[in-house]
């Protein structure tokens, strides 16, 4: 009998992260802005029993070049409470996350805005908290310099403290409605927060009923040092992005146990490792399909991402040999490393290795449905992960695969799901409805 089964998210933004995903035949070049396709993707992975679509946000144009920019199908997209709500009301049991950010928006805006989702879609909300990490964005927000990062997280811990505390304005039964005697609620059972903290002033109560999770899921996705403590101290879900094994379990573990440091339960925390799947009858035969996808990202953006992966211009290497000799630089060592690691390992040319970068560079299962799942039960079990946000190289038949070829298999060893035992967010990922603070 298994123990253990996978959690397993859509990564959504709300499309494919790679770059030439709407250049790969039988693409929807328009699927990141259509909301016909977007409704049929997020039905497909309900039918497969995800545990959530979760949806990436910016609050400003990617920072790259324009050369880049002009090349990237994510320049436009939905904002997420209005598509969310809207997949609400066309879906009926895949939880539904959004990205809000705790450092250009109010935390009363961001309780109400999450209170209403999780009960328009009947419980089935969860909120990534961001600091936001592009400068960009403190342009489009009367800022003329970015926040400084441990600025950023001293005010993200607050903000969850106050968003946290708003969902707690009314109790669970303070809507009484009796209609004999008048009395909509019961004031006994509503609370003002009356926060006065270092960066913020909240008055309160939430003019919103407690959301029927209690609180709406919460899902944390830095992995520097503050954003390792603020998901111990608070998240439920961790989205992170490590490339190997090795590095997964490392922060596996580092996680957990501060969770056990500040009292948490560590089993009420899940940890999904950003993976992007590459599905083929043959190994041969997905990794062409994942080279020919790399092949679509244009060698002028491309090579700029190489560059700064390598922490050294790389605009004069020929394209089609072997990485040079790099010397090292103040750039990031481990950075690097992993470059000159990946073009050794899959012996790729500058153009390749540029390509890859330029697309997507991150954990990646390229294989047969058997091959992709054996990687996936030894990241479980090797307390790597529990489970993963599955990041769709192409759609729709990058989606199609996962959702016909792959959940099957993960079903057939029992690793995941055949049906949702349940009908909340929490109920998917095994989490407790938290008790008010009131309560």
């Amino acid at each position: 009998m298994i123990e253990r089964q996978l959690h397993l998210g859509a990564f959504m933004r709300p499309v494919s992260l790679h770059t030439g995903a709407w250049r790969y035949p039988g693409s929807y070049p328009d699927a990141n802005f259509n909301f016909t396709h977007i409704v049929s993707f997020a039905q497909k992975l309900e039918a497969a029993k995800f545990d959530a679509f979760f949806m990436a946000d910016h609050l400003a144009l990617l920072n790259m070049p324009e050369e880049a920019l002009k090349r990237s199908h994510t320049v436009t997209s939905f904002e997420p409470f209005t598509l969310l709500s809207a997949l609400a009301a066309l879906t009926s049991r895949i939880g539904l996350v959004a990205t809000a950010s705790t450092t250009f928006d109010e935390p009363y805006h961001v309780a109400r805005r999450f209170a209403s989702l999780d009960h328009i879609s009947a419980g089935r909300a969860g909120w990534n908290i961001v600091t936001t990490s592009n400068p960009d964005a403190a342009l489009n927000f009367g800022l003329d310099a970015h926040v400084a990062h441990g600025e950023r997280y001293e005010r993200a811990r607050e903000f969850y403290d106050v968003v946290t505390g708003l969902w707690d304005s009314f109790d669970d039964d303070a809507f009484i409605r009796d209609v004999e005697s008048g009395a909509f609620f019961d004031p006994a059972k509503m609370h003002a927060l009356n926060h006065k903290g270092p960066e913020l002033s909240v008055r309160g109560p939430l003019n919103i009923a407690r959301p029927p999770q209690g609180w709406p899921v919460i899902v944390q996705a830095g992995q520097s040092e503050p954003g390792r403590q603020l998901a111990a101290e608070t998240a439920e879900v961790v989205f992170c992005s490590p490339r190997d094994l090795a590095s997964g379990k490392a922060l596996y573990a580092d996680i957990k146990g501060r969770m056990s440091k500040v009292g948490r339960d560590p089993d009420h925390l899940k940890i999904l490792p950003a993976a992007f799947v590459v599905i083929g009858d043959t190994l041969e035969e997905a990794r062409a399909k994942r080279a020919h996808l790399d092949s679509l990202v244009h060698y002028d953006s491309a090579i700029a991402s190489l560059s700064i992966a390598l922490g050294h211009d790389a605009s004069n290497f020929d394209p089609d040999q072997p990485l040079p000799n790099i010397p090292e630089t103040n750039a990031s060592k481990t950075g690097r490393e992993q470059v000159l690691r990946l073009a050794e390992q899959e012996r790729l040319t500058v153009r390749q290795l540029a390509q890859r970068y330029g697309g997507y560079s991150g954990l990646a299962f390229v294989g047969t449905p058997q091959q992709i799942a054996d990687k996936m039960v030894e990241w479980l079990y090797e307390k790597g992960s529990d489970g993963f946000n599955v990041v769709f190289p192409y759609l729709p038949q990058g989606l199609d695969d996962v959702v016909e070829r792959l959940i099957p298999e993960l079903q057939r060893r029992r690793l995941f799901r055949t049906d949702y035992s349940g009908t909340t967010l929490r109920d998917h990922f095994g989490l407790p409805r938290p008790k008010s603070r009131y309560a």
